[in-house]
């Protein structure tokens, strides 16, 4: 299953080139703080009613997908 994430957005002019949602000011890491701090989806529509539903969906795959990077320490010779 291919992940789709064509709500998350860079711009260099918006919100300095952070990950935002739709080009709108709304940074995914702000919907992944109030997430994580307990605000359920439907809480977080009804206090920011620009965003949708797929919005906060795709900022926790956006989360998800960052989660499987891995880091690997460098070696010094």
């Amino acid at each position: 299953m291919k992940t789709t994430l064509d709500r998350i957005t860079f711009d260099p002019q918006i919100m300095g080139g952070k990950a935002c949602i739709r080009g709108m000011r709304i940074t995914v890491s702000l919907v992944l703080n109030l997430t994580g701090n307990g605000m359920t989806p439907e809480e977080i529509l009804k206090e920011y009613p620009d965003l949708e539903i797929e919005d906060v969906r795709q900022c926790l795959k956006y989360a998800a997908h960052l989660a499987e990077e891995e880091h690997r320490p460098l070696k010094v010779a």
